[in-house]
């Protein structure tokens, strides 16, 4: 494997990043796919420190958590080109039409975006900023912004193992099944202790925010990998659509889990 190419790969497929694209091989593939938590780190890093300016620039804090926390929000949006958003809307599309998988393969390619997707974008956003907001108030925002940003890169890791594809092109078909078991399983343990290092951050009893941290990601991980098995029973296979869904609902998720677990 090629780390520059695979890291180009993960950065193009992730981030809003001007990297060249290049053709896609299984083990570049592979590659990109198991840096993807690494990015989401940088990419909630980068979130993360936008907030901390507006808080910054702002004498009282508390009046303006919300308009602080869409702001952290829409860097998550715009470091991704609303991409993982467009396959989320599409995976709703095609999840709400209950149609057949070769039906519902033909809705996810169209380039208009339905009823269910349009919703399925206006909840998530709301979700988001709802449980960024409740970050704010906790004073774990940084926490709550890394952790769910590396969720949702690492949902996508996750969801490579085993899983054929919906298509026979597409970024479905090159990163379905290229993660092997082991992999997976050790970017979750490194991932987890990258939360714990997070969640150590804003919180002063260091070790109660660190089990938060991973308690959050957690809940990231299996509330992604149920909606990414319900895709798959009802598409036949996963594809780029339902990449970018299970990056959504993993960060969403773990944002919220970060706000409330106490």
């Amino acid at each position: 494997m090629n780390p520059v190419a695979a890291a180009r790969v993960s950065l193009s497929t992730f981030t809003v990043v001007p990297v060249s694209s290049q053709a896609l091989d299984r083990r570049t593939a592979r590659g990109a796919m198991l840096l993807a938590p690494l990015v989401g780190v940088a990419v909630g890093a980068v979130a993360a420190l936008v907030v901390v300016l507006f808080r910054l620039a702002i004498d009282v804090e508390e009046p303006y958590n919300l308009l602080i926390a869409v702001a952290g929000v829409c860097v998550l949006t715009a470091a991704s080109r609303g991409l993982h958003l467009d396959g989320l809307a599409d995976t709703a599309d095609a999840l709400g039409s209950y149609r057949g998988p070769a039906a519902a393969a033909e809705i996810m390619a169209r380039g208009d975006i339905g009823p269910f997707g349009i919703a399925a974008i206006v909840l998530c956003l709301l979700l988001q900023v709802g449980g960024l907001h409740g970050c704010l108030e906790a004073h774990r925002a940084t926490e709550g912004l890394i952790v769910a940003a590396m969720a949702g890169t690492l949902s996508a890791t996750v969801a490579c193992v085993g899983v054929p594809a919906a298509r026979p092109v597409g970024l479905g078909a090159a990163v379905a099944g290229s993660v092997r078991a082991w992999q997976a399983v050790l970017a979750v343990a490194l991932s987890a202790l990258v939360a714990a290092v997070a969640g150590s951050i804003d919180e002063a009893s260091g070790l109660h925010g660190s089990v938060r941290a991973v308690a959050a990601l957690g809940i990231g991980l299996v509330v992604a990998q149920l909606f990414m098995r319900h895709a798959v029973h009802r598409f036949g296979g996963i594809s780029g659509d339902v990449f970018g869904a299970v990056v959504e609902v993993a960060m969403t998720t773990t944002l919220i889990a970060v706000a409330v677990i106490r």
